[in-house]
């Protein structure tokens, strides 16, 4: 793959007057192989891996983006889903493995660690229960660490016993942790994919190499930019100038991560083409949607806006990449975003309007904060609706939900960051619980029977 100068050149204009930044350069790590019946052994081998591998990922990364003068916002690593490694061992093994993650993670400089997961879409081992029973204690004893757990899939249907189970463990995880912070780092999947880069969802998948570099790029501000100055265009040029903006942030994501794999001797997997915004001004998924003509975010038309920029990307973002991967598209999580927390508080966006506007982007309703005393009932019903639209639509979706102990609708929790601020948003007064108390599996649709 070859660039031309011009080309760099005003890719570095982007990330000096647009906040274009590299989201996040992710090092995947394969785990299997520490997997010991003994747990000291265990523990011993994963922090010998982790340590030996990822001794130069900070520095590496730190310096491409200094020879490049682009922003790395995030080094991460991913690791296979611990409950796999760990299965057969029992919940204070576990919660050791996790606090030797976090101590690895803080050791090596990342800012945080995923995998600890589990796969339960169509039932569960031994080892993923006694991970997922582990994670409110887990994400209170550890700082960089984040849990993802996968509960459906369009090949196996929805697993609304683990979503029962899920919705009560994000209860007990915000009632462990300050602010319920710990529910920023808790993820509850349809459809997760293997190479995602992203926290709090990214771990490393089984079918993936021993060790892989995996780019997360960013760029809400770029298209934003281009929006505003394509003039009152109709929307199939302004598909095109998102598109277009897309293959050049794409082409510069893929050159960072080429660049820091093959100074480290990994082999180069995927650029994620999500956007991913931020709590500053102009870096808004929220903002593009208003600059195409929409008033405010959640009003009607937004579904439309969300879908045109998010086909336009993935289409900008496959020319100019072989090798797209993890979730691309764009992110709407609500306190990450300036616009979308400006949307809440207008009364203009609900969670029901967001989960509709999950069925055309990334992922799903994330970083949603909601009133602390909210029944597990109605979380389970939020998570099951999420993993119905992704299940039908074979597509990844998921809900990262923030129930805030004393915390009510017009209030919100103030995390900083990344993390930003979540404005306290009302769910429905009427109960999923006799629903979600029929347990069992939701069966697969006949769009998964495609062999």
């Amino acid at each position: 793959m070859t660039y031309d100068p011009n080309e760099i050149i005003e890719t570095i204009h982007m990330t000096e007057v647009q906040h274009l930044d590299i989201r996040t350069v992710t090092l995947g790590i394969s785990l299997r192989d520490c997997a010991d019946s003994d747990p000291a052994r265990m523990i011993a081998k994963i922090k010998e891996k982790i340590m030996r591998t990822a001794e130069h990922h900070v520095a590496t990364v730190d310096a491409v983006s200094h020879d490049f003068g682009i922003p790395i916002a995030n080094k991460r690593l991913a690791v296979t889903p611990i409950s796999i490694v760990a299965d057969g061992h029992n919940h204070d093994v576990f919660l050791e493995v996790a606090r030797t993650l976090d101590n690895c993670a803080g050791d090596l400089g990342v800012d945080y660690l995923g995998g600890y997961t589990a796969l339960v879409q169509k039932g569960w081992s031994r080892g993923d229960k006694t991970l997922i029973e582990s994670i409110p204690d887990t994400l209170a004893a550890t700082k960089r660490v984040c849990s993802s757990v996968n509960v459906a899939s369009t090949k196996a249907g929805i697993n609304m016993d683990a979503i029962a189970v899920m919705a009560q463990i994000i209860k007990s995880t915000a009632e462990k942790t300050p602010e319920a912070i710990g529910c920023c780092k808790l993820v509850v999947f349809a459809n997760a994919v293997e190479d995602n880069p992203f926290i709090a969802g990214a771990f490393h998948g089984v079918s993936e190499p021993e060790t892989v570099i995996n780019v997360g790029i960013s760029g809400p501000g770029v298209v934003l930019n281009a929006v505003k100055h394509s003039g009152q265009c109709d929307l199939g040029v302004l598909a095109e100038v998102i598109k277009r903006t897309a293959f050049k942030v794409t082409r510069m994501g893929e050159m960072v991560g080429r660049k820091v794999s093959e100074r480290l001797g990994v082999e180069f997997g995927i650029v994620d083409l999500s956007l991913a915004p931020t709590p500053a001004e102009g870096d808004s998924v929220a903002d593009i949607i208003e600059a195409m003509g929409v008033e405010r975010c959640g009003s009607h038309g937004s579904t439309a806006s969300l879908f045109l920029l998010n086909d336009a990307v993935k289409k900008g973002g496959l020319m100019a990449s072989s090798y797209v991967g993890g979730l691309s598209g764009a992110f709407i999580p609500v306190s990450e975003d300036a616009g979308m927390i400006r949307a809440v508080e207008a009364g203009a966006l609900s969670l029901e309007k967001l989960e509709a506007m999950t069925a055309v982007c990334s992922v799903g309703l994330d970083m949603v904060a909601v009133p602390g005393d909210t029944p597990w009932e109605s979380i389970a019903g939020i998570i099951a609706d999420e993993c119905a639209i992704g299940v039908a639509n074979n597509k990844t979706t998921a809900v990262r939900i923030i129930p805030v102990p004393g915390k009510m609708v017009g209030q919100s929790a103030e995390y900083g960051g990344l993390l930003g601020t979540a404005p306290i948003q009302p769910v429905s007064m009427f109960s999923s619980r006799n629903f979600v108390l029929r347990g069992g599996r939701i069966p697969a649709p006949a769009s998964g029977i495609n062999n």
